[in-house]
């Protein structure tokens, strides 16, 4: 067992057995299994996979005890959805065998688990939301269930609107934003392409395995990070030959671009929970309101003060945005 291929395998052929949790632990090519069945049992169906595996220590659950721990861990930098989503995709290999409860008025996150408290801190720590743990006690019960799942359907037809409309508006961004000579709306721009890109490797993704997704969103992240580097060596082109960007079309576009991107929010944010590429999705399609506000308060200044520094400050801030959104992207892979 050596890959998420043999882990689905696995997981398929303990279906049907009375399995209350699975852990894998792929470098040392382990499986941990909480369940009320005969190890034999157990043993019977994992054998004809032939992935040569044995029982190594079969543990008995103390009386009255689930086996399960609760751990509340500080995160004092986490204060909106969107750190919370970035929480869950950090923990999503866990899958099931973990329940998550947030408290973001308290800053604080409650995680029943079985794996050590410490391993939880250490997926927790790359994300400098600056996690801790407070206390652990035992769980009276393990996590539930899990819920059926997504609708693939469903959000195949959501993604593909949304690459629709990213994919008009990078278009029409670009090409209004060159005739503008506005940095900010080519920045935009940029940003909408890679947000069409991402859509488009989520739309591969649906209906795939964990890591499938996994990996879309690393390659968004990429994308993301290429791209506004391109955007900041634009901007350093305008800087040094000169550009009189037109305010007008900067705020119109603007405008455009930010109902374009609210639209996309309200879309994304009925399927976030649906996997780590639906989570990268909303975490792009927010950073992109945010960018859309930006340009059309530039033009506002292009405007009355006659100079292109605001649209060439808001050219570098978006793509500093799209940057900081790839990192966070791929802090999680």
């Amino acid at each position: 067992m050596d890959c998420p291929s043999e882990e689905n395998l696995i997981r398929m052929a303990l279906a049907d057995e009375p399995v209350t949790s699975l852990r894998f632990d792929l470098p040392n090519r382990t499986l941990y299994i909480t369940h009320s069945a005969d190890p034999a049992d157990l043993l019977a169906r994992l054998s004809p996979l032939n992935l040569g595996a044995s029982v190594k220590e079969t543990r008995v659950v103390g009386e009255g005890s689930s086996g399960y721990q609760q751990t509340v861990f500080s995160i004092p930098k986490m204060d909106c959805p969107s750190e919370e989503n970035l929480i869950r995709m950090a923990l999503q290999e866990y899958g099931d065998s973990v329940r998550l409860s947030f408290d973001l008025k308290s800053r604080q996150l409650q995680v029943v688990h079985q794996v050590p408290a410490s391993e939880i801190l250490a997926k927790l720590s790359p994300l400098n939301l600056g996690a801790s743990i407070t206390q652990t006690t035992m769980a009276d019960s393990g996590p539930v269930s899990a819920t059926a799942a997504p609708d693939d359907t469903g959000e195949a037809r959501t993604l593909r609107l949304l690459l629709a409309i990213n994919g008009a508006m990078f278009a029409v961004e670009m090409i209004l934003g060159l005739m503008a000579q506005s940095a900010g709306l080519v920045a935009d721009s940029l940003d909408m392409f890679a947000d069409a890109a991402v859509y488009g490797l989520s739309l591969y993704a649906v209906g795939g395995a964990a890591h499938m997704k996994v990996r879309a969103a690393h390659i968004a992240g990429w994308l993301q990070m290429i791209l506004a580097v391109g955007a900041l060596v634009e901007v350093i082109r305008r800087f040094t030959f000169g550009s009189e960007p037109e305010s007008d079309l900067m705020m119109g576009i603007g405008v455009l671009a930010l109902i374009a991107n609210v639209s996309c929010l309200v879309l994304i944010s009925q399927k976030r929970n649906h996997g780590v590429h639906m989570k990268a999705s909303y975490i792009f399609s927010a950073n992109d309101v945010l960018a859309n506000i930006g340009v059309i308060v530039a033009g506002l200044l292009v405007h009355w003060t006659h100079s292109s520094y605001p649209d060439l400050i808001i050219g570098t801030f978006i793509a500093l945005i799209v940057m900081r959104g790839a990192q966070r992207i791929l802090k999680l892979s």
